[in-house]
């Protein structure tokens, strides 16, 4: 498991939860030394255009920062999904997140669509012909769904349970139907836990959840997984949440 991180990510560049001070840091503070880290490079302005159009791009770039730090972000999911194609199971730890964001609008504190462009990079270039991608975030990536609404190649997951038994059984049923792609990408939001906004995984979930991704990926698309940081604002248990994910994926 190797690890997609630059320090401008702990960048402050807006107001939101997201990007609140320190939140970068919680997470960076339980992974080192655990993980081999690789830097990314920003992306490029072709890569955004892949999934939106040229006026979200024009109205995110007026504000430099942002737009700077989300350039890197879709680097870091871009970075994240080359290793997993070249089997090695990858994390971007970035920031902005990006599900919320579709083609030509965006909100919820997402700005480009990281996953979405490293998945269309991927398949624009014939390197993969089928995907899926598991969001394990509290809020529906409704930017993802919208950009692959009309792609078949595509399959979008959103996760969902009452409680813990009947979320970790609904990927189990979700992932048993999936038996056809190249490369498992997962938007990896950490707001559901018991502690944070959505009142219900524990910290030992986000490793059975880790596990079940590799074991699918290991039988269908040899091994090729990544994540992406999504959600997730208790500062005091993100950093563990996050680990035990990545412990599960490795």
């Amino acid at each position: 498991m190797k690890v997609v991180y630059h320090e401008k990510y702990r960048t402050v560049y807006s107001s939101d939860p997201a990007s609140a001070l320190g939140r970068m840091e919680s997470i960076y503070k339980e992974v080192q030394g655990c993980f081999e880290f690789v830097k990314p490079e920003p992306a490029s302005e072709e890569d955004l255009r892949l999934v939106h159009g040229e006026s979200h791009i024009n109205s995110i770039k007026r504000h430099g920062l942002l737009f700077e730090v989300a350039m890197l972000a879709v680097g870091g999911a871009i970075k994240a999904s080359e290793l997993a194609m070249q089997g090695t199971p990858a994390f971007g730890l970035i920031r902005p997140p990006g599900h919320h964001a579709s083609q030509h609008s965006c909100w919820g504190f997402c700005f480009f669509n990281n996953v979405a462009i490293s998945i269309e990079k991927l398949r624009r270039a014939n390197k993969i012909a089928k995907a899926l991608i598991v969001d394990i975030d509290l809020h529906y990536g409704d930017g993802t769904a919208n950009i692959f609404s009309g792609t078949s190649q595509v399959t979008y997951l959103h996760v969902e349970g009452r409680n813990r038994e009947m979320y970790l059984n609904d990927l189990t049923r979700c992932l048993t139907t999936q038996k056809d792609c190249d490369v498992v990408a997962v938007s990896a939001g950490f707001d559901r836990h018991e502690e944070d906004w959505g009142g219900l995984l524990k910290t030992e979930d986000y490793r059975t959840i880790g596990r079940m991704i590799k074991e699918f990926s290991e039988e269908v698309c040899q091994g090729r997984r990544y994540g992406v940081l999504e959600g997730g604002y208790n500062h005091a248990v993100l950093g563990k949440n996050v680990k035990s994910l990545l412990e599960g994926m490795a």
